[in-house]
Protein backbone atom coordinates (compact mmCIF):
# COMPACT_ATOMS: atom_id res chain seq x y z
CA UNK A 1 0.00 0.00 0.00
CA UNK A 2 1.17 3.75 -0.97
CA UNK A 3 0.51 6.87 0.44
CA UNK A 4 -0.67 10.32 -1.38
CA UNK A 5 2.55 12.07 -2.04
CA UNK A 6 1.65 15.07 -0.24
CA UNK A 7 3.60 18.59 -1.44
CA UNK A 8 3.42 21.96 0.03
CA UNK A 9 3.92 25.51 -2.36
CA UNK A 10 4.31 29.19 -0.57
CA UNK A 11 4.08 31.74 -3.64
CA UNK A 12 6.07 35.28 -2.80
CA UNK A 13 3.91 37.92 -1.28
CA UNK A 14 1.54 39.94 -3.56
CA UNK A 15 1.84 43.39 -3.74
CA UNK A 16 -1.12 43.57 -1.63
CA UNK A 17 -0.10 41.61 1.05
CA UNK A 18 2.94 43.75 1.63
CA UNK A 19 1.52 46.89 0.98
CA UNK A 20 -0.37 45.52 3.98
CA UNK A 21 1.86 43.26 6.44
CA UNK A 22 5.33 44.60 4.85
CA UNK A 23 7.31 41.66 4.44
CA UNK A 24 6.35 39.89 7.02
CA UNK A 25 5.71 36.05 6.48
CA UNK A 26 3.85 33.61 8.84
CA UNK A 27 6.60 30.48 7.54
CA UNK A 28 9.39 29.60 8.82
CA UNK A 29 11.79 27.23 7.17
CA UNK A 30 12.71 24.43 9.17
CA UNK A 31 14.32 22.08 5.67
CA UNK A 32 12.71 20.82 2.72
CA UNK A 33 10.21 19.10 4.16
CA UNK A 34 8.94 20.46 7.44
CA UNK A 35 8.63 24.36 8.53
CA UNK A 36 6.81 26.38 11.14
CA UNK A 37 3.76 28.13 10.84
CA UNK A 38 2.33 30.77 12.94
CA UNK A 39 -1.34 31.64 12.99
CA UNK A 40 -3.05 34.72 13.54
CA UNK A 41 -2.89 34.30 17.56
CA UNK A 42 1.08 34.14 17.28
CA UNK A 43 0.33 30.12 18.05
CA UNK A 44 2.88 28.04 16.34
CA UNK A 45 2.95 24.96 14.36
CA UNK A 46 5.53 22.81 12.96
CA UNK A 47 4.40 20.80 10.06
CA UNK A 48 5.90 17.78 7.69
CA UNK A 49 5.55 17.07 4.11
CA UNK A 50 7.10 14.77 1.61
CA UNK A 51 8.44 18.14 -0.09
CA UNK A 52 8.09 21.36 0.70
CA UNK A 53 8.09 24.35 -2.07
CA UNK A 54 9.38 27.58 -0.63
CA UNK A 55 8.65 31.15 -2.14
CA UNK A 56 11.87 31.21 -4.62
CA UNK A 57 10.95 27.32 -5.65
CA UNK A 58 11.19 26.54 -9.68
CA UNK A 59 8.50 24.97 -11.78
CA UNK A 60 10.97 22.60 -12.82
CA UNK A 61 11.16 21.16 -9.35
CA UNK A 62 7.71 20.56 -8.79
CA UNK A 63 6.92 18.85 -11.42
CA UNK A 64 10.35 16.64 -11.11
CA UNK A 65 9.68 15.88 -7.61
CA UNK A 66 5.63 15.58 -7.54
CA UNK A 67 4.51 14.44 -11.16
CA UNK A 68 7.54 12.91 -13.42
CA UNK A 69 7.51 9.78 -11.39
CA UNK A 70 3.56 9.84 -12.07
CA UNK A 71 4.31 10.20 -15.57
CA UNK A 72 6.69 7.50 -16.21
CA UNK A 73 4.07 5.19 -13.85
CA UNK A 74 0.95 6.34 -16.47
CA UNK A 75 3.48 5.35 -19.43
CA UNK A 76 3.53 1.50 -18.06
CA UNK A 77 -0.25 1.68 -17.48
CA UNK A 78 -0.73 2.73 -13.69
CA UNK A 79 -3.29 5.25 -13.13
CA UNK A 80 -1.66 8.46 -11.25
CA UNK A 81 -3.89 11.66 -10.64
CA UNK A 82 -2.12 15.18 -9.31
CA UNK A 83 -4.14 17.99 -7.65
CA UNK A 84 -3.67 21.47 -7.03
CA UNK A 85 -5.56 22.11 -3.85
CA UNK A 86 -5.75 25.57 -1.83
CA UNK A 87 -7.23 29.10 -1.06
CA UNK A 88 -8.43 31.37 -4.21
CA UNK A 89 -5.49 33.36 -5.64
CA UNK A 90 -2.83 30.69 -4.02
CA UNK A 91 -0.94 30.02 -7.17
CA UNK A 92 -2.99 26.77 -7.67
CA UNK A 93 -3.30 27.51 -11.68
CA UNK A 94 0.12 28.99 -11.94
CA UNK A 95 1.41 25.83 -10.78
CA UNK A 96 -0.63 23.76 -12.76
CA UNK A 97 -0.31 25.81 -16.29
CA UNK A 98 2.05 29.22 -15.56
CA UNK A 99 1.45 32.32 -16.95
CA UNK A 100 0.07 30.26 -19.98
CA UNK A 101 0.07 27.25 -21.17
CA UNK A 102 1.81 28.04 -24.67
CA UNK A 103 4.22 29.94 -22.52
CA UNK A 104 7.62 29.51 -24.50
CA UNK A 105 10.03 30.64 -21.41
CA UNK A 106 11.11 27.30 -20.09
CA UNK A 107 11.16 28.38 -16.47
CA UNK A 108 7.54 29.96 -16.38
CA UNK A 109 6.31 26.10 -17.67
CA UNK A 110 3.61 24.80 -15.35
CA UNK A 111 2.51 21.24 -14.50
CA UNK A 112 0.16 20.44 -17.63
CA UNK A 113 2.85 21.61 -20.84
CA UNK A 114 5.65 19.37 -18.73
CA UNK A 115 3.67 16.51 -18.07
CA UNK A 116 2.14 16.63 -21.91
CA UNK A 117 6.81 16.75 -22.77
CA UNK A 118 7.63 14.48 -20.36
CA UNK A 119 4.79 11.84 -21.39
CA UNK A 120 5.77 11.89 -25.03
CA UNK A 121 9.39 11.64 -24.05
CA UNK A 122 8.73 8.67 -21.85
CA UNK A 123 7.07 7.27 -25.56
CA UNK A 124 10.43 8.15 -27.43
CA UNK A 125 12.67 6.18 -24.97
CA UNK A 126 10.47 3.25 -24.32
CA UNK A 127 10.73 -0.23 -26.30
CA UNK A 128 10.19 -0.11 -30.07
CA UNK A 129 8.19 -3.73 -29.56
CA UNK A 130 5.24 -1.28 -27.83
CA UNK A 131 3.19 1.04 -30.12
CA UNK A 132 2.00 3.98 -28.10
CA UNK A 133 -1.47 6.05 -28.08
CA UNK A 134 -2.28 9.41 -26.30
CA UNK A 135 -5.92 10.90 -26.25
CA UNK A 136 -7.24 14.07 -24.42
CA UNK A 137 -9.94 15.11 -22.62
CA UNK A 138 -10.93 18.34 -21.07
CA UNK A 139 -13.84 18.95 -18.82
CA UNK A 140 -14.50 21.30 -15.52
CA UNK A 141 -17.04 20.72 -12.97
CA UNK A 142 -19.46 24.36 -12.65
CA UNK A 143 -22.43 24.56 -10.39
CA UNK A 144 -22.24 20.30 -9.84
CA UNK A 145 -22.41 19.87 -13.66
CA UNK A 146 -19.77 18.23 -15.76
CA UNK A 147 -19.44 20.19 -18.81
CA UNK A 148 -16.93 19.47 -21.63
CA UNK A 149 -14.66 21.81 -22.56
CA UNK A 150 -13.80 20.28 -26.10
CA UNK A 151 -17.60 20.23 -26.54
CA UNK A 152 -19.81 22.92 -25.17
CA UNK A 153 -23.11 21.14 -26.16
CA UNK A 154 -22.41 18.57 -23.67
CA UNK A 155 -22.48 20.11 -20.68
CA UNK A 156 -24.05 17.47 -17.61
CA UNK A 157 -21.77 14.45 -18.59
CA UNK A 158 -22.62 11.92 -16.27
CA UNK A 159 -20.05 10.00 -14.41
CA UNK A 160 -20.15 5.97 -14.53
CA UNK A 161 -18.49 3.37 -12.45
CA UNK A 162 -16.80 0.59 -14.04
CA UNK A 163 -14.83 -1.69 -11.80
CA UNK A 164 -12.82 -2.63 -15.27
CA UNK A 165 -12.31 1.12 -15.97
CA UNK A 166 -13.01 2.87 -12.89
CA UNK A 167 -14.01 6.23 -13.22
CA UNK A 168 -15.98 6.58 -16.24
CA UNK A 169 -17.22 9.77 -18.14
CA UNK A 170 -19.99 8.90 -20.10
CA UNK A 171 -19.47 9.90 -24.14
CA UNK A 172 -16.68 12.73 -23.22
CA UNK A 173 -15.08 14.14 -26.47
CA UNK A 174 -11.86 12.42 -26.70
CA UNK A 175 -9.05 13.84 -28.71
CA UNK A 176 -5.86 11.53 -30.11
CA UNK A 177 -2.75 13.82 -30.38
CA UNK A 178 0.60 12.75 -32.09
CA UNK A 179 2.79 15.71 -30.49
CA UNK A 180 3.38 17.99 -27.61
CA UNK A 181 2.72 20.77 -30.15
CA UNK A 182 -0.82 19.38 -31.00
CA UNK A 183 -1.78 18.49 -27.57
CA UNK A 184 -0.98 21.75 -26.17
CA UNK A 185 -2.78 23.23 -29.00
CA UNK A 186 -6.02 20.92 -28.16
CA UNK A 187 -5.82 21.59 -24.31
CA UNK A 188 -5.76 25.42 -24.88
CA UNK A 189 -8.46 25.53 -26.69
CA UNK A 190 -10.06 23.38 -23.87
CA UNK A 191 -8.85 26.41 -21.20
CA UNK A 192 -10.39 28.97 -23.64
CA UNK A 193 -13.78 27.61 -22.45
CA UNK A 194 -12.85 27.58 -19.02
CA UNK A 195 -15.48 29.45 -16.39
CA UNK A 196 -13.61 32.27 -14.51
CA UNK A 197 -14.80 35.76 -12.82
CA UNK A 198 -13.08 38.92 -11.06
CA UNK A 199 -13.07 38.76 -7.33
CA UNK A 200 -10.95 40.94 -5.28
CA UNK A 201 -8.59 38.58 -4.22
CA UNK A 202 -7.62 37.64 -8.16
CA UNK A 203 -8.37 38.93 -11.25
CA UNK A 204 -8.70 36.09 -13.36
CA UNK A 205 -10.21 33.71 -10.17
CA UNK A 206 -11.16 30.13 -11.58
CA UNK A 207 -15.34 29.39 -10.48
CA UNK A 208 -15.08 25.68 -11.47
CA UNK A 209 -12.63 22.60 -11.07
CA UNK A 210 -10.65 21.89 -14.17
CA UNK A 211 -9.20 18.56 -14.91
CA UNK A 212 -7.49 17.55 -17.47
CA UNK A 213 -7.44 13.66 -18.65
CA UNK A 214 -4.68 11.81 -21.13
CA UNK A 215 -5.09 8.64 -21.61
CA UNK A 216 -1.88 6.41 -22.45
CA UNK A 217 -2.57 3.37 -24.30
CA UNK A 218 -0.05 0.75 -24.97
CA UNK A 219 -0.07 -1.84 -27.57
CA UNK A 220 2.25 -4.47 -27.41
CA UNK A 221 2.95 -5.89 -31.15
CA UNK A 222 4.45 -9.45 -29.63
CA UNK A 223 1.39 -10.67 -28.63
CA UNK A 224 -1.02 -8.42 -29.55
CA UNK A 225 -2.36 -7.16 -26.26
CA UNK A 226 -3.77 -3.78 -25.03
CA UNK A 227 -2.78 -1.74 -21.75
CA UNK A 228 -3.93 1.51 -20.64
CA UNK A 229 -3.05 4.50 -17.90
CA UNK A 230 -5.07 7.15 -17.36
CA UNK A 231 -3.00 10.44 -15.90
CA UNK A 232 -5.66 12.98 -14.66
CA UNK A 233 -4.48 16.89 -13.38
CA UNK A 234 -7.05 18.39 -11.21
CA UNK A 235 -6.61 21.80 -10.72
CA UNK A 236 -9.65 22.64 -8.02
CA UNK A 237 -11.38 25.87 -7.56
CA UNK A 238 -10.42 27.67 -4.29
CA UNK A 239 -11.70 27.98 -1.40
CA UNK A 240 -13.18 31.48 -1.12
CA UNK A 241 -14.58 34.04 1.83
CA UNK A 242 -17.38 36.86 0.86
CA UNK A 243 -15.60 38.76 3.14
CA UNK A 244 -12.94 38.58 1.19
CA UNK A 245 -13.31 38.26 -2.37
CA UNK A 246 -16.71 40.72 -1.85
CA UNK A 247 -18.45 38.01 -4.03
CA UNK A 248 -22.04 38.78 -4.73
CA UNK A 249 -24.63 37.41 -7.29
CA UNK A 250 -23.74 35.03 -9.64
CA UNK A 251 -20.33 35.40 -8.13
CA UNK A 252 -21.26 34.55 -4.68
CA UNK A 253 -23.57 31.74 -5.73
CA UNK A 254 -20.13 30.05 -7.97
CA UNK A 255 -18.20 30.63 -4.18
CA UNK A 256 -21.24 28.75 -2.21
CA UNK A 257 -20.99 25.72 -4.81
CA UNK A 258 -17.05 25.56 -4.44
CA UNK A 259 -17.32 25.65 -0.97
CA UNK A 260 -19.46 22.91 -0.81
CA UNK A 261 -17.86 20.34 -2.93
CA UNK A 262 -14.66 21.44 -1.52
CA UNK A 263 -16.49 20.75 1.90
CA UNK A 264 -17.76 17.21 0.28
CA UNK A 265 -14.02 16.14 -0.55
CA UNK A 266 -12.58 17.22 3.32
CA UNK A 267 -15.34 14.73 4.15
CA UNK A 268 -14.51 11.71 2.18
CA UNK A 269 -10.72 12.58 3.51
CA UNK A 270 -11.89 12.56 6.89
CA UNK A 271 -14.10 8.80 6.25
CA UNK A 272 -10.74 7.52 4.69
CA UNK A 273 -8.55 8.63 7.53
CA UNK A 274 -10.63 8.75 10.43
CA UNK A 275 -12.30 4.93 9.82
CA UNK A 276 -11.88 2.01 12.80
CA UNK A 277 -9.16 -0.39 12.00
CA UNK A 278 -10.37 -3.61 10.62
CA UNK A 279 -14.19 -2.34 10.05
CA UNK A 280 -16.42 -0.70 7.25
CA UNK A 281 -16.10 3.10 6.98
CA UNK A 282 -19.06 4.59 4.62
CA UNK A 283 -17.17 7.06 2.59
CA UNK A 284 -19.16 9.65 0.82
CA UNK A 285 -17.79 9.54 -2.91
CA UNK A 286 -21.47 10.19 -4.14
CA UNK A 287 -21.87 13.64 -2.60
CA UNK A 288 -20.91 15.97 -4.67
CA UNK A 289 -19.34 15.36 -8.76
CA UNK A 290 -16.03 16.20 -7.51
CA UNK A 291 -15.27 13.76 -5.27
CA UNK A 292 -17.64 10.91 -7.56
CA UNK A 293 -15.16 11.70 -10.35
CA UNK A 294 -12.32 11.38 -8.13
CA UNK A 295 -12.95 8.33 -6.40
CA UNK A 296 -10.14 6.42 -7.94
CA UNK A 297 -7.87 8.90 -6.85
CA UNK A 298 -8.67 8.74 -2.83
CA UNK A 299 -8.05 5.70 -1.95
CA UNK A 300 -8.21 3.42 -4.93
CA UNK A 301 -6.06 2.04 -7.74
CA UNK A 302 -3.95 4.95 -8.76
CA UNK A 303 -0.47 6.72 -7.74
CA UNK A 304 -2.30 10.08 -6.63
CA UNK A 305 -0.08 13.44 -5.48
CA UNK A 306 -1.21 16.13 -3.54
CA UNK A 307 0.34 20.10 -3.84
CA UNK A 308 -1.34 22.53 -1.84
CA UNK A 309 -0.64 25.74 -2.38
CA UNK A 310 -0.53 28.55 0.01
CA UNK A 311 0.13 32.41 0.45
CA UNK A 312 2.58 33.15 3.39
CA UNK A 313 0.90 36.32 4.15
CA UNK A 314 -0.46 36.36 7.41
CA UNK A 315 -3.36 38.47 6.17
CA UNK A 316 -4.52 34.78 4.91
CA UNK A 317 -2.87 32.79 7.82
CA UNK A 318 -6.04 31.05 8.64
CA UNK A 319 -6.95 30.16 5.18
CA UNK A 320 -3.27 28.33 5.04
CA UNK A 321 -3.53 26.78 8.18
CA UNK A 322 -7.05 25.14 7.33
CA UNK A 323 -5.15 23.85 3.43
CA UNK A 324 -2.13 22.27 5.28
CA UNK A 325 -4.15 20.56 7.87
CA UNK A 326 -6.48 19.10 4.98
CA UNK A 327 -2.61 18.05 3.37
CA UNK A 328 -1.67 16.49 6.69
CA UNK A 329 -5.13 14.33 6.73
CA UNK A 330 -4.63 13.54 2.70
CA UNK A 331 -0.76 12.16 3.31
CA UNK A 332 -2.36 9.05 5.56
CA UNK A 333 -4.51 7.85 2.18
CA UNK A 334 -3.31 4.56 1.35
CA UNK A 335 -3.48 3.82 -2.42
CA UNK A 336 -3.21 0.39 -4.21
CA UNK A 337 -1.26 1.69 -7.60
CA UNK A 338 -1.18 -1.49 -9.68
CA UNK A 339 -1.04 -1.28 -13.80
CA UNK A 340 -4.20 -2.66 -15.47
CA UNK A 341 -4.81 -5.94 -16.56
CA UNK A 342 -3.67 -6.44 -20.41
CA UNK A 343 -6.71 -7.41 -22.62
CA UNK A 344 -6.07 -9.96 -25.99
CA UNK A 345 -7.50 -8.21 -28.98
CA UNK A 346 -7.24 -11.07 -30.96
CA UNK A 347 -10.04 -12.75 -28.31
CA UNK A 348 -12.24 -10.17 -29.27
CA UNK A 349 -11.94 -10.06 -32.79
CA UNK A 350 -12.40 -14.05 -33.08
CA UNK A 351 -15.34 -14.67 -30.82
CA UNK A 352 -17.11 -13.45 -29.22
CA UNK A 353 -19.35 -10.94 -27.14
CA UNK A 354 -20.62 -8.61 -29.99
CA UNK A 355 -20.71 -5.16 -29.05
CA UNK A 356 -23.82 -4.46 -29.62
CA UNK A 357 -25.62 -2.61 -26.10
CA UNK A 358 -29.04 -4.18 -26.53
CA UNK A 359 -27.42 -8.04 -26.61
CA UNK A 360 -24.72 -6.69 -23.70
CA UNK A 361 -27.84 -5.84 -21.23
CA UNK A 362 -29.47 -9.28 -22.12
CA UNK A 363 -26.88 -11.10 -21.41
CA UNK A 364 -26.37 -9.63 -18.24
CA UNK A 365 -29.79 -9.56 -17.35
CA UNK A 366 -30.14 -13.37 -18.11
CA UNK A 367 -27.56 -14.20 -15.62
CA UNK A 368 -29.36 -11.76 -12.95
CA UNK A 369 -32.03 -14.17 -13.72
CA UNK A 370 -30.43 -17.07 -12.92
CA UNK A 371 -29.33 -15.88 -10.01
CA UNK A 372 -32.22 -13.87 -8.34
CA UNK A 373 -35.49 -15.07 -10.49
CA UNK A 374 -37.68 -13.32 -13.39
CA UNK A 375 -39.39 -11.32 -10.88
CA UNK A 376 -37.24 -9.38 -8.69
CA UNK A 377 -34.90 -8.88 -11.71
CA UNK A 378 -37.98 -6.81 -13.66
CA UNK A 379 -37.11 -3.43 -11.63
CA UNK A 380 -33.13 -3.77 -12.64
CA UNK A 381 -34.06 -4.63 -16.24
CA UNK A 382 -35.83 -1.03 -16.48
CA UNK A 383 -33.26 0.51 -15.28
CA UNK A 384 -30.90 -1.16 -18.11
CA UNK A 385 -33.38 -0.11 -20.74
CA UNK A 386 -32.90 3.79 -18.86
CA UNK A 387 -29.83 3.78 -18.82
CA UNK A 388 -27.90 1.05 -20.33
CA UNK A 389 -23.85 -0.50 -19.72
CA UNK A 390 -21.36 1.69 -20.90
CA UNK A 391 -18.94 -1.26 -21.50
CA UNK A 392 -19.19 -4.43 -22.94
CA UNK A 393 -18.84 -7.22 -20.60
CA UNK A 394 -16.77 -9.36 -22.51
CA UNK A 395 -15.26 -11.00 -19.22
CA UNK A 396 -15.96 -12.56 -15.86
CA UNK A 397 -14.72 -9.15 -14.33
CA UNK A 398 -16.85 -6.63 -16.52
CA UNK A 399 -20.08 -8.69 -15.26
CA UNK A 400 -19.11 -8.24 -11.64
CA UNK A 401 -18.90 -4.81 -12.69
CA UNK A 402 -22.19 -5.01 -14.78
CA UNK A 403 -23.75 -6.15 -11.50
CA UNK A 404 -22.16 -3.85 -9.54
CA UNK A 405 -23.19 -1.21 -12.01
CA UNK A 406 -27.08 -2.19 -11.55
CA UNK A 407 -27.19 -2.84 -8.14
CA UNK A 408 -25.78 0.83 -7.68
CA UNK A 409 -28.37 2.19 -9.61
CA UNK A 410 -31.05 0.73 -8.18
CA UNK A 411 -30.43 1.52 -4.74
CA UNK A 412 -30.15 5.04 -6.30
CA UNK A 413 -33.45 5.08 -7.52
CA UNK A 414 -34.69 3.30 -4.60
CA UNK A 415 -33.64 6.02 -2.25
CA UNK A 416 -35.07 8.44 -4.34
CA UNK A 417 -38.43 6.63 -4.37
CA UNK A 418 -38.30 6.70 -0.41
CA UNK A 419 -37.29 10.05 -0.02
CA UNK A 420 -39.98 10.95 -2.46
CA UNK A 421 -42.40 8.63 -0.44
CA UNK A 422 -41.50 10.23 3.41
CA UNK A 423 -42.11 13.88 0.91
CA UNK A 424 -45.57 12.91 0.30
CA UNK A 425 -46.02 11.40 3.29
CA UNK A 426 -45.76 14.05 4.98
CA UNK A 427 -47.50 16.80 2.41
CA UNK A 428 -50.34 14.61 3.17
CA UNK A 429 -49.53 14.60 7.00
CA UNK A 430 -49.88 18.32 6.99
CA UNK A 431 -53.09 18.65 4.26
CA UNK A 432 -54.95 16.32 6.62
CA UNK A 433 -54.10 18.58 9.58
CA UNK A 434 -55.10 21.69 7.79
CA UNK A 435 -57.89 19.90 7.04
CA UNK A 436 -58.81 18.51 10.48
CA UNK A 437 -58.45 22.55 11.24
CA UNK A 438 -60.70 23.90 8.82
CA UNK A 439 -63.23 20.70 9.86
CA UNK A 440 -62.76 21.79 13.66
CA UNK A 441 -63.59 25.51 13.04
CA UNK A 442 -66.35 24.86 10.21
CA UNK A 443 -68.34 22.89 12.96
CA UNK A 444 -67.41 25.48 15.58
CA UNK A 445 -69.11 28.17 13.10
CA UNK A 446 -72.01 25.49 12.69
CA UNK A 447 -72.70 25.27 16.41
CA UNK A 448 -72.70 28.71 16.51
CA UNK A 449 -74.49 29.97 13.74
CA UNK A 450 -77.33 27.53 15.12
CA UNK A 451 -76.90 28.95 18.60
CA UNK A 452 -77.45 32.61 17.18
CA UNK A 453 -80.43 31.33 15.17
CA UNK A 454 -81.95 29.74 18.00
CA UNK A 455 -80.96 33.05 20.05
CA UNK A 456 -82.50 35.26 17.10
CA UNK A 457 -86.04 32.87 16.49
CA UNK A 458 -86.86 33.38 20.57
CA UNK A 459 -86.01 37.12 19.83
CA UNK A 460 -88.45 37.28 16.86
CA UNK A 461 -91.20 35.07 18.73
CA UNK A 462 -91.14 37.81 21.85
CA UNK A 463 -91.11 40.57 19.30
CA UNK A 464 -94.31 39.16 17.82
CA UNK A 465 -96.41 38.72 20.69
CA UNK A 466 -95.33 42.19 22.19
CA UNK A 467 -96.57 43.20 19.03
CA UNK A 468 -100.02 41.15 18.71
CA UNK A 469 -100.40 42.58 22.42
CA UNK A 470 -100.72 46.03 21.26
CA UNK A 471 -102.52 45.69 17.75
CA UNK A 472 -106.33 44.84 19.28
CA UNK A 473 -105.04 49.19 21.01
CA UNK A 474 -105.43 50.03 17.17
Amino acid sequence: MASITACVRFRPLSSRERRDHGDSVCVHCVDSQSFVFKDEKEEEFTFGFDKVFYENSEQAQVYEFLALPIVKDAVDGINGTIITYGQTGAGKTYSMEGPSIMVINEQERGLVPRVVDGLFDCIKSSDGIVKYSIKLSMVEIYMEKVRDLFDLSKDNIQIKESKAQGMVLNGVTEISVSDPAEALQTLSSGIANRTVGETQMNMSSSRSHCVYLFTVQQELKKDNRLRTGKLILVDLAGSEKAEKTGAEGKVLEEAKTINKSLSALGNVINALTCGLPGKANHIPYRDSKLTRLLQDALGGNSRTALLCCCSPSPSNASESLSTLRFGMRAKHIKMSPCAKSSEDKSAKKDGSPSSSKNQACERILEQLRDRFGVEDVMLLEELFRLSGILHEPGSAEDLDSAFEDVTSQTIIQLQHMVEELVSTVEELKNENMTLKYRLAASERNDTQCKEAGGHTASILHRVSGTLGSFLPWF
